[in-house]
């Protein structure tokens, strides 16, 4: 899945995506299936999520970097970060992505593209003024460690199928909302219409919900995944630099700081929490804290200390 670099393999992770796409692709297979054999035209809806699919995945990195103000920085322009970067691609043996800083108070860092050679790796304005760098360095083995392991590759491949299934939910939804299901009152006049109409408007409503249920499992899975990469991210980052203590620091020091970032701020940027080395919620509860795309801070907190640990033992 992934070109080979010193970062160390992740069979667990390597394991999870292929079985998440073949199970997404088996979802996929049933989904066309139920559409062909109720007489649904899937030619507009593929190709909408078709094109959808294409700009997502050949354009991810220019999309992630639009939608986060970042801009690609030259090695004047940030020398540091350029230092930081060159060390550790030197020392995981692997090709150099650009480098971006988005000019955001909010301390994060990111990496996004579709293989080795067409990646990013951005840090906030926000993550560069509140972590030394050691602890800077940590976050961009753990983002580098995405770029190797090509698991962002994989979850947007992976969302192709949550993407067809939105937009046909909500093709059906707006149908049901602004013409009526079964085409409106035309169908119920004379000959029986009404019945016709009635069976129409309940294949109409079955199709909606079919297509909710199969975005909602698609959406659990790509979940499960997505939590899993973020360690298995964390472990192969903390063991490249061969100090998990770091990442743990810089872990605390992030969602830490994020309190202090004004809620408007977080929310604006919810939606881009799968791309985050650590999510941005605002206080409360929402579907975002509900269903994360990251494991919890503890959760995350104790493979490093188990991995600082076993490290120690075999020193």
């Amino acid at each position: 899945m992934s070109t080979r670099t010193r970062f160390p393999a992740d069979r667990g992770l390597t394991a999870r995506m292929m079985s998440t796409v073949f199970l997404l692709g088996l979802l996929y297979a049933v989904f066309v299936t139920v559409l062909f054999f109720v007489g649904v035209k899937l030619v507009f809806i593929l190709v909408i999520a078709f094109v959808l699919l294409f700009v997502q995945y050949f354009y991810s990195d220019r999309i992630a970097l639009y939608s986060m103000k970042g801009k690609i920085v030259t090695r004047e322009q940030a020398p540091q970060l350029h230092g930081v970067v060159d060390r550790l691609c030197a020392m995981a043996d692997m090709p150099k992505p650009q480098v971006a800083i988005a000019d955001v108070d909010m301390p994060n860092a990111f990496a996004t593209g579709r293989d080795q050679k067409h990646a990013v790796v951005c840090v906030t304005t926000g993550i560069l003024r509140r972590l030394d760098e050691p602890e800077l360095e940590a976050v961009l083995a753990h983002e580098l460690s995405h770029v190797a392991h090509r698991d962002v590759a994989v979850m947007t491949i992976a969302s192709f199928l949550g993407i067809l299934a939105g937009l046909l939910t909500r093709v059906l939804l707006y149908a049901g909302l602004f013409g009526g299901f079964g085409g409106g009152g035309n169908r119920g006049r004379g000959g029986g219409g009404g019945a016709a109409g009635g069976q129409l408007a309940i294949l109409e409503l079955g199709m909606l919900l079919f297509s909710a249920l199969i975005y909602a499992i698609s959406f659990l899975l790509i979940r499960t995944l997505s939590r899993y990469r973020e360690l298995a991210a964390d472990r192969s980052g903390a063991i490249l630099i061969g100090q998990p203590r770091l990442l743990a620091q810089a872990l605390v020091k992030v969602t830490g700081e994020m309190s202090r970032v004004p809620t408007r701020d977080l929310r604006a940027a919810e939606h881009f929490n799968a791309f985050f080395f650590a999510p941005a919620f605002a206080k409360g509860v929402s579907l975002s804290t509900l269903f994360s795309t990251h494991p919890t801070l503890e959760r995350r907190l104790q493979q490093l200390t188990e991995l600082e640990a076993q490290m120690g033992r075999a020193a």
